[in-house]
Formats: C-alpha cells, structure tokens, sequence
C-alpha cells in the first residue's frame, strides 16, 4: 500500500547576523515592557495619593464648617434619609396662648412664659425642639414649604388644655363665668384645621397629634383619628380610633430628680417602694388592695400622697432607697411612676394587665422591669415573697440595664426622648402611604361595625410576664 509521504518543512538556516538581531529585539521588547510596567506603577502609585490626599483634604474642611452649616447638610431637605416634617403656624391661642391662659387662671404669668412642669410636658418638647436652631442628629428635618412634607405636625398643647380652669365639675362642662374653654379650642382647632387644603388633601392621615393626657382631644378624637397620634396608653379609646400601627406611645416626663449614682444594693435598705394616690377609678381600684396588703410588710413603704413638691421630693428619697418600685394603674393602664422609677434605677413592679410601653421596638422591658398579673399580686403574700427571692446578682443585672435605657426617658436629653419620638414617627410613613392609596381607591361600606382589617385593635389578649 503506497502511503502518501509526508512532506517536511525545511529547517531554515538563519545566519550569525539575523541571531544578533532577533536578541536586540527581544532585548528592546523586554526593555519596553519593563518601562511600560514601571511608569503604570508609578502612575497608580500617584492616582491612589491623590485620592487619599483629596479625602482627607474633604474630612478635614468638613470639620472646618461652622456647626451652623454642618447642621444645614446634615438636615436638609433634600436629604432623602430624612423624613420631612411640616409644622403648622397654629394661630397663638392653640400653643402659647395656651400656657397664657393657664398661668391667667392661677393668678397671671410671674416672670417669663414657661411651660409648667407636668407629667404630660410632652407637646411641649415636641414644639421647642422644631422651633430651636441647630437641630442636629434627629431623624427627621423641619420643612418650611409644606409641598416638600412628609408629614404634617399640629402642635396644639391639648393636655395643657384640658386643664387650664382650676376647677371642674364632675359632668366635664366648663363652669359659667371662666373665660377659657377647652371643648371651645378644641372645635376650633378643627375648624382651622378644615380650612387648610393640606390637612382635606389625604383626610388626615399624614397628619401627627400629640394627646398625652387620656382626655386630650377627648370631644374631637374621632374627627382626627385617622392621623398618627401621641399618646401614654389607649385607656379611652376605642379599637377604631388608636392602635399600636399606626399611633405612638410616650412616656410621661418623670416628676422627680434622677439618680445620678452607680448600680448598687447597699445604699438601697428598702425592698418595695410606693407613693402616689390610693384611691382611683377604673383599674387603678387595685391600688387600694395592694395598700391593705402591703402597708404593714417590712421593709415596704407604700404611702398615700398627691403631687407637691414635697411630695416629688420624699418620692424622690424613695425611690432612691428602694430596690424595687411599685406601679399598679391608675385612672387608665400607665402612670407616671413608671418613668420616676426607671430614671431612679429602682426596678419597677408592673401591676397592669393592659399597659403599653413606650419605645418597645428598642427596649426590652423584661430586662428593666418585674410584670405580675393582676390576679396574682392581690394575693396576701405573694408579691413579697416573689421580689424577696430575686437574687443580688439579679438586681445588679435590673439596673444596668435601666442605666443603659434611661436617656429614653430624659426629655430634656438630647439623644433622648424627643429625638425617640421622632424616629417612631418616622418609621410609620410607609403605613401612611399605603392607607392614603388605599383610602383613595377603596369604596364607601354599609358595614355594621368598623372595618379595622387594616390596623391591629388595641384589645388583644394580654400575656402575662413574670
């Protein structure tokens, strides 16, 4: 079989001239390369100098800003990371005419016009803090164009409202003769509210309400419920007016001066604290049945007395000598002995079945606080043997951690509970959104009751937590 040759490439034959050339090229071609690398490296040597020189150059003018100016970048409108709050120019009658008319009912204003001290002083935070300059660190910025708003703020001062007349009668009617009436104001701030284009746009909902006392708003609530309310709890109002997904629980200002001492046992002879009013309506009925249990233990102090100044500072000197604090309900599920408590590093005895907490998304209250039905702490007994078997150790872990979550109670703090406020407030504008689209596009309903399949009632099942 004849196979076909293979046929072969001649070597070629490359004389002494062409070797000494191709090894001057390949000697240029490496030359070049390494030049090539040389200059890349020096030039991103340089690059990576100039942009360290450049950000240090920006940290360092940024430093040199006034703090005026930094507080401008840091809240300005446009920044997208903050929510923008509008606060309406309320005619003065609803705000400082207000605090006015209180001090007129008392004798006249004695020297500059200030907020009096109470425990509901919440509405006046709120306000001071929108209306200071250099508002630094909150997580939302004041807006003056009420077009570039999130949400609308109306600083009425209902809680002070409601107890401007020094005496009213049972019935809630203001008695002939005073000047002031808070039923009046509150009509009227509805009115003025009915007449501004931003409040008839969404029916209300981007709007924030601070009504701290439980009667705040008492006669007009249900005319502004859709709105995000600030409130201590849900006491007196219904499924259909508060809940806790759209509305927002504050905590009373604490009456007495905080402890500014370490954690510790041994300056705290006293086991179980108490002062405040024994008798009170609705649940707070269980105080008087605590008094007839524990008044003659030892090592509890448990006394009747109203507020005063002397009464805030023997409170004060108790609950700095306590272990632990009592607080059973009032009027309504929260009181503000809670706060006092906290801000004394005494843990607190929660006897409150249907209390809502303030802040619970960054507090965990089993941590700071003893929570003990109501059922079981009218036991003869059982309260003091609980809180007798909580161990040192135990304690010591209570009020670390209460000193780690007491600036959630200082108002007057500035990371504190303003600016806690404020966050929760922000986080409910996506809700807001969605009910304002939802309300636009759903029907009128016959229904027989409220429709609340969108927001969570306030009547759920309480679990009890020891």
């Amino acid at each position: 079989m004849n196979l076909r040759p293979k046929i072969r490439t001649p070597t070629p034959t490359t004389s002494p001239q062409q070797i000494s050339n191709a090894k001057t090229l390949t000697l240029a071609s490496n030359m070049g390369r390494k030049s090539i690398f040389k200059t890349l490296t020096l030039a991103t040597i340089l690059i990576l100098f100039a942009c360290y020189a450049f950000f240090n150059t920006f940290k360092l003018a940024e430093s040199e800003i006034p703090i005026a100016s930094r507080e401008n970048l840091i809240s300005s409108p446009s920044n997208s990371a903050l929510v923008k709050i509008y606060m309406y120019d309320l005619p003065r009658k609803f705000t400082l005419g207000v605090i006015e008319s209180y001090a007129t009912a008392r004798g006249g204003l004695k020297g500059p016009l200030t907020y009096p001290g109470n425990q509901h002083s919440a509405e006046w935070y709120l306000f001071s803090d929108l209306t200071r300059e250099g508002r630094v660190g909150s997580p939302v910025t004041r807006v003056l164009d009420p077009e570039a708003a999130d949400v609308f703020y109306v600083p009425f001062f209902s809680s002070l409202s409601l107890v401007v007349n020094p005496i009213r009668p049972g019935n809630g009617e203001v008695q002939k003769g005073l000047v002031y009436s808070d039923e009046e104001m509150q009509e009227g701030l509805i009115q003025w509210l009915e007449e501004q284009g931003y409040w008839r746009r969404n029916n209300g909902w981007d709007h924030v309400f601070v009504c701290q006392d439980p009667n705040a708003l008492y006669k007009v609530v249900e005319r502004v419920k859709n709105g995000v309310l600030l409130l201590s709890d849900f006491g007196r109002l219904g499924g259909n007016q508060a809940s806790l997904v759209k509305d927002v629980i504050l905590p009373y200002s604490h009456r007495i001066r905080s402890f500014d001492g370490d954690v510790g046992v041994e300056s705290r002879k006293s086991l179980l604290f108490f002062m405040g009013n024994r008798y009170r309506k609705e649940g707070g009925k269980v105080r008087n049945l605590l008094f007839q249990i524990l008044e003659n233990e030892d090592d509890v102090t448990i006394k009747h007395g109203a507020q005063s100044r002397e009464s805030r500072r023997a409170a004060s000197q108790g609950m700095h000598a306590a272990k632990f604090c009592l607080h059973p309900a009032g009027d309504t599920p929260s009181a503000c002995r809670l706060f006092d408590a906290i801000v004394s590093l005494c843990v607190p005895v929660i006897v409150s079945d249907y209390i809502e907490l303030p802040f619970e998304d960054v507090i965990d209250y089993r941590k700071i606080a003893v929570f003990v039905d109501t059922k079981s702490a009218v036991k003869p007994g059982y309260l003091i043997k609980l809180l007798r078997g909580v161990s040192t150790e135990r304690i010591l872990k209570f009020q670390q951690e209460l000193k780690k979550v007491k600036r959630y109670f200082e108002y007057e703090d500035p990371n504190g509970t303003v600016n806690e406020i404020w966050r929760q407030v922000s986080q409910k504008l996506p809700l807001i959104k969605l009910m304002i689209n939802r309300d636009k596009r759903i029907v009128t309903r016959d229904l027989p009751e409220p429709d609340c399949s969108c927001l969570c009632s306030n009547q759920s099942g309480i679990d009890t937590i020891l």
